[in-house]
């Protein structure tokens, strides 16, 4: 494929993304935030659970 052609084609689908972004409806900003915010908080509990046991058992 000659590079104008491609070049051609690839402008042509950007500026067809470019309208099925336009016209859809993103999710509220307010939601998207606590939900962030939620699953930093929840990984932040995650990451501060009980270290393991000094000696743990040892498997074959």
């Amino acid at each position: 494929m000659h590079s104008d052609v491609h070049l051609l084609l690839h402008n042509c689908r950007a500026a067809e993304l470019h309208r099925e972004a336009a016209e859809s409806t993103p999710v509220s900003p307010g939601l998207r935030h606590r939900m962030g915010w939620t699953m930093i908080e929840l990984g932040l509990r995650l990451a501060q659970s009980t270290p393991p046991p000094a000696r743990a058992a040892r498997t074959a």
